[in-house]
């Protein structure tokens, strides 16, 4: 579970202290996706990198399963928008970052792996570098070094954004197939609303200047590829899109 409690981020602007995020408040159930949209510039990734524990100076409470967030103890998985891919190691590598990183040797980790290779179409790529990858590939080796870490919570920030339309959908795929089996606490940034409808269980609304949780919608058509060519998909879609647009104006 994921809780935030009246959280607040400032930061410095021309030697002005600013609001990035005002008395913010959001639970994120155990085992569910949240997924956390709203206008350009409301906060959406300076949320997501407090509870990754990456900025710490912040007014209020954020914990992980009734814990302070403490990324050296707990393990967070993080996929940024560029995947966070190290340039200069190998796909096989970049996979085995996160679990090499919190000691993990298990005996089947070799194993588990392979098999999320497989799964994800990359094998016979761990010899590869990021850059000799497509952004779908890329987005794969991210994915798969993700899931091998078994993460407590997973948190991504836009991550499918610099895909192609075909490639995002087909990614969106991927991720759902694998959550599926793992039903990790995830919480995803997206400024695409049918995005934020089909992997989000729970849709949290965000308004801007400063950054704050408008409303927490539970979103039964989640997870389901036959619901987003119902009537049912696209008038929500609706309802979100005027959503965002009058918090946009009100900000």
């Amino acid at each position: 579970m994921i809780e935030v409690e009246h959280l607040s981020v400032g930061y410095d602007a021309d030697g002005r202290e600013q609001s990035a995020l005002h008395d913010v408040s959001l639970t994120v159930p155990q085992g569910t996706v949240c997924a956390v949209i709203g206008p350009s510039g409301c906060g959406k990734s300076t949320l997501m990198k407090v509870v990754a524990g990456l900025i710490r100076k912040f007014q209020g409470t954020v914990r992980i399963d009734g814990c302070p967030v403490n990324p050296q103890e707990m393990k967070i998985g993080f996929m940024p928008q560029n995947y966070g891919l190290l340039p200069w190691k190998t796909v096989g590598e970049n996979i085995y970052l996160g679990c090499r990183i919190k000691g993990e040797e298990s005996a089947d980790l070799e194993a588990r792996g392979q098999a999320l290779c497989q799964r994800l179409g990359i094998a016979g790529l761990e010899k590869r570098f990021p850059h000799e990858l497509s952004g779908g590939q890329q987005q794969r080796v991210g994915l798969a070094r993700a899931f091998l870490l078994r993460p407590d919570i997973l948190l991504m920030d836009e991550p499918f954004s610099a895909l192609d339309a075909i490639t995002r959908e087909e990614m969106q795929e991927v991720f759902l197939d694998l959550w599926q089996e793992n039903h990790i606490t995830t919480m995803l940034v997206t400024h695409y609303v049918e995005e934020a409808l089909y992997l989000g269980q729970q849709i949290a609304l965000m308004s801007a200047h400063p950054g704050s949780v408008q409303e927490v919608m539970d979103n039964p058509l989640a997870g389901s590829a036959e619901e987003r060519h119902k009537p049912e998909f696209f008038a929500m879609g609706q309802r979100l899109r005027e959503k965002i647009r009058e918090m946009g104006a009100e900000a």
